[in-house]
């Protein structure tokens, strides 16, 4: 199941990148909703998981350090991205 989540949000980063090329503030804002609503939809799944007995507490716990990781380096690609786009 990790391997899905993971897939999915490298994937997520991926076509953020292609979309960030010549984008403005207001994209780049419209990017970190987006980025806010994947880990959203990822601490619910994760949450289900635990509540359905599929994985325990200390996985949620450690899958949700793996989401908010990967919520922060998504943020800072975009920023990235989009401070060498203003140049």
């Amino acid at each position: 199941m990790k391997m899905i989540f993971k897939t999915t949000m490298v994937a997520s980063v991926a076509a953020l990148s292609l979309g960030l090329a010549g984008c403005d503030s207001a994209a780049e804002n419209e990017m970190e909703d987006d980025i806010e609503a994947m880990e959203d939809n990822r601490d619910e799944m994760v949450d289900n998981m635990e509540d359905s007995g599929e994985i325990s507490e200390d996985t949620a716990d450690a899958m949700d350090d793996q989401t908010d990781a990967m919520e922060e380096n998504m943020e800072a690609e975009v920023e990235e991205m989009t401070d060498g786009d203003a140049m």
